[in-house]
């Protein structure tokens, strides 16, 4: 069967490998890249027949993998941690570079091949990483969205090094080559970036309109590789065509069914690569260099943990964070592979260096869990032999904290309930990472905490375990999921009231324990439709059912719960139903110059005078005797009928002008 059989082979083989590493919770790609050792022509038993077949199918996976990259692109997740991702990295990478270029010179390579050794061992592992801090439930916090952000700057550098690096191996002729490529590569992310943020968001408009997902994932397919194959065709890399495919697209209506769409085909595909690369791995170089191969291991593991380490402390990143982001990077990434495969193919790296470098890889992946595991032991130690720093507090009282609530997030919201809390003498503390806005709220002379509130100290600092309330005011569910997992673990029946963007947000809160979750969004939507509705004079009582439907579909657990929360949004309600309109008595009124008695106006019309503002004074419940003026603002409850009869009565004739405000 040929080409089949050898599809066949693989595919069984890496289903093996991947439940062998699912039973051992390691990432699927490492069972892949066994399966792929098992079947490789190094290997005794079934094996494939054409390697260089499979070979070039892997190639259809390489720009799939950076199709779904330029997919998954997104400068928001870059936004808190915007400086050490965007600075930060490119000085790891240089940094890692210069150590991995020693380590290569210390076992005798070539200059040229020491750099790519720098280059190879620069890049951490996306999947593994990911992987790790979701099974470890530290997804959102503030040291996991530093190594997301170094992480994405790290895969996108992927691309420029895929052009660099082969132009290495002859300077002297590479370097004409590579001006060339650079500025052919800038001329073509300029068309690219021109033409398709116009034709593909059509193209795809009118493919979706068809209402067929058989139709629309081929069309993503073709754009993605056919843009990729363009671009070989005119002297770049495939892979960045694809890359900048995805890119555009992501930036389209159709770019989040256009990921989920492609991401099974870019799995299996992805699979032919990662098992590809297990097939050029010899055991027989692996037993023979044993030593070698975990002294370089462990070089890489010090050097590239110590490298994260001073860089995030030196971007005023403390405490926990700084080893964090150490253990959590130190492995070298499936990004590495699709690298060395280009040094391999232009004869830039031999097949040692290659398999020094996959066993690295295989091996610094697979230690990355236990590693992380350690970050908490170490950190605990770590404060009792050294005075660790200490966190960064304003304004809290001298008494201490104790009965108060704990706001985390100090932006907009956040400060705009501690306002509140001020007025009312309620003691509460904000906790807010960012520090601009910790020195918003320090101007502002509110009591504020610099941490991460999803660490165990912050925690401890803001007097948690002592809190009465626990308001998230952060806007991402996930830094909100973590932060509640960590203060259930200290205090599990402090109530928590979270914001959240959703209904499916609202529900995962829900479900990890949170009180109450506000939907701002939803509440500015009501408030906007209740103020159409009024002027568009629809009766109160139907304004105010609908709305109280809706908040009770949406916040019925804690209408079922509480018994208070029910009382108060009745009387705020009652509130609402009693709405005050406002007529203005202008010149010409009837009503000018006569006494409230005189004016009968509550028999006349049924509605009551309940205020009058004059003169900028607002006199409550005027006497039967007070005497209506020009330029009086008269407050009136009542129905709309009602309130219409009273502004028939102040207008008089038809030259008369009277102007009614509701408020």
């Amino acid at each position: 069967m040929g080409l089949a059989a050898d599809i066949v082979i693989i595919v069984v083989a890496a289903l093996v490998g991947a439940l062998i590493a699912q039973k051992l919770k390691q990432p699927l790609i490492l069972g892949y890249i066994l399966a792929g050792i098992v079947v490789g022509p190094y290997s005794p038993g079934i094996k494939i027949s054409d390697l260089h077949q499979i070979e070039l199918l892997a190639e259809i996976g390489v720009a799939l993998l950076l199709f779904g990259l330029g997919l998954e692109f997104s400068l928001n997740e870059l936004k808190a941690v915007r400086k050490i991702a965007l600075f930060g990295t490119p000085i790891q990478i240089l940094l890692t570079l210069g150590f991995g270029y020693g380590i290569g010179q210390y076992f005798g390579w070539s200059p040229v091949q020491s750099i790519w050794l720098g280059s190879l061992i620069s890049l951490s592992s996306t999947m593994v990483v990911l992987k790790t801090l979701m099974n470890k439930g530290l997804m959102g916090t503030l040291s996991s969205r530093v190594m997301i952000g170094m992480l994405i700057v790290q895969d996108l550098a992927v691309v420029p090094m895929m052009i660099i690096l082969p132009q290495l191996s002859n300077p002297m002729y590479g370097l004409p080559l590579l001006g060339f490529a650079v500025v052919k590569s800038a001329l073509f992310l300029i068309v690219m970036i021109y033409l398709g943020t116009r034709l593909l968001p059509r193209l795809l408009a009118y493919i979706a309109q068809w209402n067929s997902r058989e139709l629309f994932i081929l069309t993503i397919t073709a754009i993605g590789l056919g843009i990729g194959y363009a671009t070989y065709e005119f002297g770049l890399s495939f892979a960045f065509g694809a890359f900048v495919a995805g890119m555009v697209l992501s930036e389209s209506d159709y770019g989040h069914q256009a990921l989920s769409d492609i991401i099974p085909l870019r799995d299996i595909f992805g699979l032919l690569f990662f098992t590809s690369v297990g097939m050029l791995l010899d055991p027989a170089f692996i037993a023979a260099n044993w030593d070698n191969i975990l002294l370089m291991v462990l070089a890489v593991f010090v050097g590239k943990s110590l490298i994260f380490m001073i860089l995030t402390r030196s971007f005023g990143y403390i405490n926990i964070v700084p080893l964090a982001v150490g253990l959590g990077l130190f492995q070298v990434g499936e990004f590495s592979f699709v690298l060395a495969r280009v040094g391999l193919e232009t004869k830039s790296i031999d097949n040692s260096i290659y398999s020094f470098v996959l066993a690295i890889s295989v091996i610094s992946m697979a230690a990355t869990p236990f590693a992380t595991a350690l970050t908490t032991p170490l950190y605990k130690l770590k404060k009792k032999l050294f005075k660790y720093e200490p966190l960064l507090k304003e304004n809290i009282p001298e008494q201490g904290l104790a009965d108060h609530v704990v706001i985390a997030g100090g932006g907009r919201v956040g400060q705009y309930i501690a306002h509140v809390l001020v007025r009312l003498g309620v003691p509460f503390v904000i906790v807010e990472f960012n520090h601009q806005r910790m020195i918003e709220c320090k101007k502002e002379k509110l009591p504020v905490i610099y941490g991460d509130m999803s660490q165990p100290v912050v925690l401890e600092a803001a007097r948690i375990e002592q809190a009465k309330l626990l308001l998230v005011t952060i806007p991402s569910v996930l830094v909100s999921q973590a932060i509640v997992k960590q203060v259930h673990r200290l205090k599990a029946k402090l109530h928590i009231v979270a914001r959240a963007e959703e209904a499916e947000q609202m529900k995962s809160l829900y479900d990890e324990g949170v009180y109450m979750v506000v939907l701002p969004e939803m509440e500015a939507g009501l408030e906007i439709a209740r103020q159409a509705l009024l002027h568009l004079q629809m009766p109160v009582t139907v304004i105010q059912q609908y709305t109280d439907a809706v908040r009770q579909h949406l916040y019925a657990p804690i209408y079922r719960s509480s018994n208070d929360y029910n009382l108060l949004t009745k009387l705020d309600n009652v509130k609402d139903l009693l709405e005050i309109f406002w007529v203005k008595l202008t010149d010409g009124s009837p009503l000018i110059g006569i006494t409230l008695k005189q004016s009968a106006m509550r028999t006349r019309t049924g509605a009551s005078v309940v205020g009058v503002l004059r003169g900028g004074l607002f006199q409550a419940n005027p006497a039967i005797d007070f005497c209506f003026g020009e330029g009086d603002l008269v407050a009136v409850v009542g129905n709309l009928q009602e309130i219409e009869a009273v502004r028939a009565m102040a207008k008089g004739g038809e030259n008369n002008r009277v102007e009614a405000i509701t408020g």
